[in-house]
């Protein structure tokens, strides 16, 4: 029997694995509602998933072994100015695969998909005690620019 490939790499997702990519993404909505802060991102500020074939809001799947255990999700965002800002809306990689690479490949396809559409830099979010995440975008090239505060109400 050959042994599985443990490289990682990342495609644009297609149709086929809509089911997958669903099913990533509630366990990436579990992950992020159980973090400090996630409750209102999942309620609030956490985005669909596009179709396939949405050309505004590309997406790619990480794949392990032949397996796809990761998504990420992008779109640009044109601003006042005229200039075009890459957006990470969403990245995930399955619990058990992480720290092989999956997230990398799939980083870098975005990036590269970014840099061809005209954007000047690329925003992602991580929600506040999400060291990984954070770690992950900074070894990417990310540096913080902005923290959203949150005030709630203890009676509610």
């Amino acid at each position: 029997m050959p042994a599985l490939s443990r490289v990682a790499t990342a495609r644009r997702w297609t149709a086929p694995d809509v089911d997958t990519v669903a099913a990533l993404r509630e366990a990436a909505m579990v992950e992020a509602a159980s973090s400090r802060g996630g409750d209102l991102y999942v309620t609030r500020s956490a985005v669909s998933l596009p179709a396939p074939d949405d050309a505004e809001r590309p997406a790619w799947v990480g794949i392990l072994g032949g397996a796809i255990v990761g998504y990420l999700l992008g779109r640009r965002d044109h601003l006042s100015d005229g200039r075009v800002l890459g957006v990470v809306d969403a990245i995930y990689v399955d619990a058990a695969c992480r720290g092989v690479g999956v997230g990398e490949e799939m980083m870098a396809a975005a990036t590269a998909w970014f840099r061809t559409e005209g954007c000047f830099g690329v925003d992602a979010l991580a929600l506040p005690g999400a060291r990984a995440t954070k770690n992950f975008f900074e070894e990417s090239g990310f540096t913080a620019r902005m923290l959203v505060m949150h005030h709630r109400f203890r009676d509610r």
